[in-house]
């Protein structure tokens, strides 16, 4: 039987991605997403990615934790954002997602105010078993014709151990970039 384990678990940002990881990452990610475009592999970029590399040295996981600001009332919430959350179709289930959201976390506990991600409906029991909570209250994004509600994003954005108390009746406003805002 060939068995198929992670052999390491790589912590790189994105200035010290070889060129052939990074083509693997990229890779990997649209081999997983469907709708993956331009722009979501873009917000992937310029933070920390945990690897998975399972034996051979091919590229089976990765997750990418990049610096966000999400308003919230009169305040500015330094965010660890979750981006590009992938494992090979055929090493799921295998505890790779949780090896590389776990250094993730940490970093979030550690050094942001709060963590926040975009679910898909398929990864939402995952980041639920993990401690991640769907975010209840209004979403929004500040974009350059203003504050735009996102009603279409609820129950998909999900917190991660917030440091401050957030009111649900109040919006979680997300800070702009192109593409999808969440």
């Amino acid at each position: 039987m060939n068995q198929r384990r992670v052999t390491e678990t790589r912590i790189v940002h994105t200035a010290d991605l070889d060129e052939t990881t990074r083509e693997a990452i990229r890779a990997l990610l649209w081999d997983v997403f469907d709708d993956m475009t331009e722009q979501d592999w873009e917000h992937c970029l310029g933070g920390i990615h945990t690897i998975a590399v399972g034996e051979g040295g091919a590229v089976v996981g990765h997750a990418a934790l990049v610096m966000r600001r999400l308003l919230h009332g009169e305040r500015a919430l330094r965010t660890g954002y979750v981006e590009g959350v992938a494992v090979r179709s055929d090493h799921r289930r295998r505890g790779i997602g949780a090896a590389v959201m776990a250094p993730l976390e940490r970093m979030i506990e550690r050094a942001f105010d709060i963590g926040a991600l975009g679910a898909t409906d398929d990864a939402a029991r995952f980041y639920e078993s993990r401690g991640w909570k769907a975010w209840p209250g209004p979403l929004s994004a500040l974009t350059p014709r203003g504050i735009v509600e996102t009603p279409d994003e609820q129950g998909a954005v999900y917190l991660f151990a917030p440091r401050v108390m957030l009111a649900t009746d109040v919006a979680l406003t997300c800070d702009f970039r192109e593409g999808d805002c969440w």
